[in-house]
Order: structure tokens, then sequence, then C-alpha cells
């Protein structure tokens, strides 16, 4: 008879879950495991909690099936924090299963007891906890509702004394339930508001799939009209068409053309992905979504649905219809956009490592990108042509999430190139994952944008009579500290430096680092166009 971690396992692999990622302890993570090896589902052993749980939503992400994570009780739950919020943050369906104690054994230890639902409950979608009688319901329950709109993380809590119990129970494959499609009125109003607009612009946000993606590309050329995306849903439309004009950062880069907007048309834009400040566009919002979201704009007509269908649906009622941009203009607003960023530095340029690194890898090849300065830079010139081709954390999100997420987009598409753009703050906040991508040697090139901002200390100098400060180096060597771990490193200084490491690293069959020593000397003046200081004060 199978044990509730047998059945547990089995539900999870009828959620289409590919591999269990984790740290985990004693307890019922081991029954899991066992259980694991014997149906043939791969565990990732992690060094980190929040990195594995980074690395489940990543999985999510790229496969639409939920991500899965073994973690222990307490300390192990308390350590997942982190990753659990950047899954509840992007959308990212996981299941999130710990360990906790004997329910017979919490009346002697409450000083050791750690509540898991109530830690939990602001960033997870609802806690179960698993018992005997229900574990196969309770985990396509678990895999129903992580998939079901807003996607995201959903806790089981099992019982150290529970996991080897048997268990009589079937289960079944979670369905997600599709919402109900949109009355034909509420398709007229979303059509009729398109033909009156005469510069409508196309904003995309993370709510749009790979499958919805053609259905977009059809929209904006039928009109014609531009399309920013957020960061989340780069390469819904492909970076490289003439009418995507980059991403949509709540700055000033994209004002010159959604300024001139008459109509915003947002497709599956979640608000979640918007930086918190005010909505400055006085254009109307038609909003085309999965499932809504609320806060900084009101939209004057919102449509819920499968978004392919809908756009579907409005196709015929477009019919001949025509916007009034001028495709010249939009050619010009596109060029002055892509030029904004390459700012002139005497040093090695954060923005010509992302142009090189475009131009010398694979088409289909993935970048994920950490939080920092360099995201910006890697945005707007990382050129992804489908969407999975630009993983990054919502907005200005979780720190230290290049790496575990390069370590998942390996695994989940092997026969790709992987880069990982990561500062050197977030990469020291999860360098034992290094390890990680050494074991399962995994052919990931790790790119550090190594500004020294953060390893800079003042040394006093006496000499001669004279007194003064200067700053000296004192941080980590991540080619050092990579070569530590067994994977081949490179320190560049200069781009041709870059080129030959890349081209090394391009060639190897595992993991390589390249210890980018960028200039940061234009970080000001980028940040300063991103966010839109005015001119003067610069």
């Amino acid at each position: 008879m199978p044990t509730v971690a047998d059945v547990l396992i089995e539900g999870l692999r009828r959620a289409g879950v590919q591999r269990l990622f984790g740290v985990p302890g004693g307890g019922s993570n081991l029954e899991l495991l066992e259980a694991a090896r014997a149906q043939g589902l791969p565990f990732v052993l992690c060094h980190q909690e929040a990195a594995a749980c980074i690395m489940a939503a990543v999985t999510g992400e790229l496969t639409g099936a939920p991500g899965a994570v073994l973690s222990t009780l307490g300390p192990g739950v308390a350590a997942s924090a982190n990753g659990l919020a950047h899954a509840l943050l992007d959308r990212s369906p996981l299941v999130y299963l710990s360990d906790r104690h004997p329910a017979g054994l919490l009346a002697f230890a409450t000083h050791q007891a750690l509540d898991h639902p109530a830690f939990l409950r602001a960033i997870v979608k609802d806690s179960l906890t698993v018992t005997a009688e229900a574990a196969a319901d309770q985990v396509a329950r678990a895999a129903q509702l992580a998939l079901a709109q807003p996607r995201g993380p959903v806790h089981l809590d099992l019982p150290a004394d529970i996991a080897g119990q048997p268990s009589t129970q079937t289960g079944s494959r979670p369905t997600p339930g599709a919402p109900s499609p949109p009355s034909v009125a509420e398709l007229d109003r979303a059509a009729d508001m398109i033909r009156r607009a005469r510069r409508p612009v196309v904003l995309a946000g993370l709510q749009c799939r790979g499958e919805d993606s053609k259905w977009l590309r059809a929209l904006v050329e039928a009109l014609p009209a531009p399309v920013l995306t957020t960061y989340k849903a780069k390469g819904a439309v492909p970076d490289p068409h003439p009418l995507a004009l980059g991403v949509f950062t709540s700055g000033v880069l994209e004002e010159p053309v959604v300024s001139r907007a008459d109509l915003i048309i947002a497709f599956g834009l979640d608000t979640v992905e918007l930086i918190p400040r005010r909505w400055s566009y006085a254009a109307p919002v038609l909003s085309l979504v999965r499932a809504p979201s609320r806060g900084y704009f009101t939209p004057a007509h919102e449509v819920v649905g499968e978004l392919g269908a809908i756009l579907e649906e409005l196709a015929p009622r477009l019919h001949q219809h025509h916007a009034d941009w001028d495709v010249v203009e939009i050619e010009r607003l596109r060029r002055g956009r892509q030029g904004a960023l390459e700012i002139r530095v005497s040093g090695l340029a954060p923005h010509r490592i992302c142009q090189i690194a475009r131009e010398m890898t694979p088409a289909g090849a993935i970048a994920t990108v950490d939080a920092g300065a360099h995201m910006f830079p890697a945005a707007e010139y990382w050129q992804a042509v489908e969407p999975g081709e630009f993983l990054i954390s919502n907005g200005l999100a979780t720190m230290g999430f290049a790496l575990p997420a390069a370590i998942a987009a390996q695994l989940a598409c092997p026969e790709r190139r992987v880069l990982c753009f990561t500062g050197d703050g977030g990469f020291m906040m999860v360098a034992a994952e290094l390890e990680t991508a050494v074991r399962l040697q995994l052919p990931i090139t790790v790119i550090v944008f190594n500004d020294a901002a953060l390893s800079l200390i003042a040394v006093k100098q006496e000499q001669k009579g004279y007194e003064g400060v200067s700053m000296r180096y004192v941080g980590p060597d991540p080619a050092a500290l990579a070569r530590a771990f067994g994977m081949p490193a490179r320190t560049v200084t200069d781009e041709p430096g870059f080129i030959a490491a890349l081209g090394a690293s391009l060639a190897a069959s595992g993991p390589t680092l390249i210890d980018a020593r960028i200039d940061p000397s234009g970080y000001r003046e980028m940040l300063e166009i991103v966010r839109g200081k005015p001119p003067g004060r610069r």
C-alpha cells in the first residue's frame, strides 16, 4: 500500500512537476526523497532555501507546471521567506513542502515550535496541513491553487509522523479552471475603444504567455501600434520587431511614445509589475487580462479571459481598422531609446557587455538578470525574440536571483545556452550555488558586473607630512571564488578581454565565470535617465 509520501510525489508528477529543489533535513523529507527516487522524480540539492525557491519558481515560469521545493521545519521555513515572496510577486506557480514536528511532540516543544502557516501567511496563497486520509486531494488542491490566477506559491505542511503512514486515496490530475469567456457586449465595447483610437499603444505584461504572443504580434501589426513590455513580458513581441519599443520602466524612457497615446491597451498587465509611483498618463486604459489586479490606474474598460481567445474574438471586429501612427516616427523613437543608455565611459562599459553577449550567443539563448544598476542595460540590449529568453525578478525586487534562476533555466532547457548577469553584491548572496552548477555540470556562463562599489574602504595615508584618504578595494575576488569551487574563471577589464573570455566560456561543456571589472562612472547618469531627473539637476 502506498504511503503518504508516495501519494504526494505521485500527485506532484501528475501536476507536471519536473524535479524537486531543496535543502532537506530529517523527518518527512527523507521519506519524500525516497518516494521521489522510486518514482524517478529528480531532486536538486541546493545550499540555500531561498535559492531553492527561486529555482522552483523559475521552473514553474518556464514550464507552466508548478515548481516544487522540499524544506526542513522551523529555520528552513524561515530561510525560505525571500524565495517564496519572490514567487508570490512574480506570479510563479510553486508547491512548497515543509517538514514539521509530529503533533504529539508540540505540547513538549512549544518553545521550539514555529507556526509555519502563520509565518508564511503573507507570502503564500494558502497553507494546507497534510493528513493521511486526504493527502492525494491536498496535493492536487495545492497544485491547482498554485496554477490558478494569479499564480503563486502554495504551502503543504507535512508532519513527520504522517509521511510514512499508508494512504488509500487515489490521486487525480489538477485541472485549474479557465476563466469564463467574455460577453459579446464586453468584446464589442473593447473593439469600439480600439476603433476610436488614432494612436493606441500596447503595454504587455506577465500574464502574456508564449501561446499568446502570436496573437499579440498580429494585433500590433494589424493596427499598427507600438508595443512596450514589462520586464517579465520581454520577448512577447520580438525585440528586433520595428514596432517593439523596449521595456516599460514606469519612467521617462517611454514617455515620448506613451504621452502621445490616446488609448493604452494593457495586455496581460498585472499591476504588481509596476514600480510604485504615480500613474501619469491621461489616456484611457483598456485592460485585457486573465485575472484583474488593482492599483496605479483604473481601467476605462476591462475584459477578463484567455488572452489569445480575446484577441481572436476581437480580430473580426477590427477588420480594416488602421491607426494613425507614423511608422517613421515610431522608428525614430525606437532609435532614440536604443541609444539612451549607451553612456561612454573610459573603462569597460556595462552596456557593451550586454551587447557583446547578445551578439556572440546563439538564437534562443536565455539571460537571467539580477537586481541592480546593470539590469537596465541588460533589459535594453539583450534582444529577446520569445517569452522566457529574459528572466528577471519583478521590478527592482530580489537580489541573488540570477544565479539560481540560471541553474533552473539550464535544467529546464538543456538544449539552450544560459547566461547569468549578476552584480557583485547579488552574486555574493548566493555564491554557494556555484557548487550546485559545478556538481550538475551545467554549461552556464556567470558574468559578474563587478563595480567594487560595496567593497571599497577608506584608508588613511600619512607620509612626508601629508595626511589624506584614499580608497582601496578589499572585496571578494569572484574569479578566485569560482575556481575554489572547481569552476574555470577569468577576470577582464576591457572589451577584447571580455570577448575572449566569453568565447572560451561558450565553447566549454561546464559552468564558467567571468569577473567583469566594469567602469561604473556612467551608472548615475543612466539612473537619472531612467528615473527622469530633470536635466538641469543632473
